[in-house]
């Protein structure tokens, strides 16, 4: 899954315009047709863009659970973060999350890119290879916001304001979400293209705050990078969904 929420948030933030996903090389799948879960969320295998770490297809059950919220606690090498998923805003979401933390997907991988725009503040991370290029081998539908407030000043009501503390999944165009997500520590303009499926507590904010302020690592062709691979390192550690 190439660059997953950055070419499409960077897109949205600066041109407003949607991510493309390149093409991956043809694969059997014309002769095999993709596995297919038979519930509501309809959990689809990417022969093309296989697992970055082995995980099955989350379960899909008839009536998915769709009230509540369910407490993540994610420890990171720079500080806490801890989540509170919304089962009401994104329910297929919230199962495929619960699904990847529960196997232990996400447990020692690092978020690998931060963003530092002045419309766009966020840390993303749930890519096991810690390019931008990995997923958990199969995508699932867009749970999109309707509630989100317009940006000030925008006319067209397209420009969306994704609140500092909202979690959301990162995608690379429509229905193509898998395991990459975003944290905002920042307000941040985007088009409503990004699923919100929770919220960040006051610790985590803590900790992206800090993760922010140690800035973007420079390049050879930008030495003020605001956009790129955080100057400190920060891993997931054991992820841990609370009864």
């Amino acid at each position: 899954m190439t660059s997953v929420l950055i070419r499409g948030v960077v897109a949205a933030a600066l041109a407003l315009s949607a991510a493309v996903v390149v093409p991956g090389a043809a694969s059997a799948s014309v002769d095999q047709p993709p596995k297919v879960t038979k519930g509501p969320c309809q959990y689809t295998e990417t022969p093309d863009d296989p697992a970055a770490r082995p995980v099955g297809l989350p379960r899909d059950p008839r009536h998915t659970p769709s009230r509540g919220t369910v407490k993540v606690d994610l420890p990171t090498s720079q500080g806490p973060l801890g989540l509170t998923l919304d089962r009401a805003k994104a329910p297929c979401t919230v199962q495929s999350f619960l699904h990847l933390a529960e196997h232990r997907y996400y447990d020692f991988t690092t978020c690998h890119r931060l963003t530092a725009y002045p419309t766009l503040k966020v840390l993303q991370c749930g890519d096991p290879t810690g390019t931008g290029e990995g997923g958990p081998g199969y995508k699932y539908k867009d749970e999109l916001p309707t509630d989100l407030p317009t940006w000030p000043g925008d006319t067209t009501g397209t420009r969306k304001v994704y609140a500092r503390g909202l979690l959301a999944m990162a995608n690379a165009g429509p229905a193509t979400n898998g395991s990459q997500f975003f944290l905002v520590y920042g307000d941040s303009r985007l088009l409503a293209n990004y699923t919100v499926f929770g919220s960040v507590d006051a610790r985590g904010l803590a900790t992206l705050d800090k993760v922010a302020a140690g800035g973007i690592q420079p390049t050879a062709d930008n030495p003020a990078p605001v956009d790129g691979t955080p100057v400190k390192t920060t891993k997931l550690l054991r992820a841990h969904v609370r009864c």
